[in-house]
């Protein structure tokens, strides 16, 4: 009976920790690699629309695939200064009604995952909670995307169009206040991450 009880204490020990250590397998990290991944500002003004595109992005995501598809962490971040326009008097303009001197990125930081469903191969229609802080205020933003996730690398598309107000900025003008953008943008995005 000793020797039985011997012989279990270890095997009991070793299920343990690998009922523990299971779900850690399937948890997976995927880092945004930035020269792959593309993510633009679209808005309108009164003589015509605009984009901007970001230069410098980088961000994590954690999948885990345990039991079915979840998301455990998802964070992006822009660095403000890094979107340009191809014309230096509206970048300069931006970054003024963006206040970069003070709030030098924006950031999204996901806080729930509404929805995750299969839409055929590896692909699935995702629906988020998450924080966007732009020009240092935060506000909770839901987002649908597209996500397609293989072993090594995960694609999320999607846009998002918001008040340029919600947040605090006041749309920037040009020309002595001649030229007026409007309060909307929408950000597109078409984001890489590699493990």
């Amino acid at each position: 009976m000793t020797t039985t009880k011997k012989y279990l204490r270890p095997l009991w020990s070793l299920l343990i920790l690998f009922l523990f250590a299971t779900p850690q397998i399937y948890a997976q990290t995927y880092t945004l690699n930035n020269s792959a991944s593309k993510l633009t500002v679209s808005g309108t003004s009164s003589l015509h629309d605009w984009d901007l595109d970001a230069e410098q992005q980088k961000g994590q995501l954690v999948l885990n695939s345990a039991t079915e598809m979840s998301i455990e962490k998802l964070t992006l971040q822009v660095t403000a200064e890094s979107l340009k326009s191809g014309k230096s008097a509206m970048d300069k303009n931006t970054y003024k009604a963006l206040d970069t001197k003070k709030h030098s990125t924006i950031t999204f930081q996901l806080t729930e995952v509404k929805n995750i469903k299969a839409s055929g191969a590896d692909n699935y229609k995702v629906d988020v909670v998450g924080n966007l802080t732009i020009a240092g205020v935060t506000k909770k933003q839901q987002i649908s995307l597209d996500m397609h996730a293989t072993a090594n690398k995960v694609t999320l598309k999607g846009k998002k169009a918001f008040n340029m107000s919600d947040f605090g900025i006041d749309p920037p003008k040009a020309l002595l206040g001649t030229i007026t953008t409007g309060d909307q943008v929408t950000i597109t995005f078409h984001t890489i991450l590699n493990k």
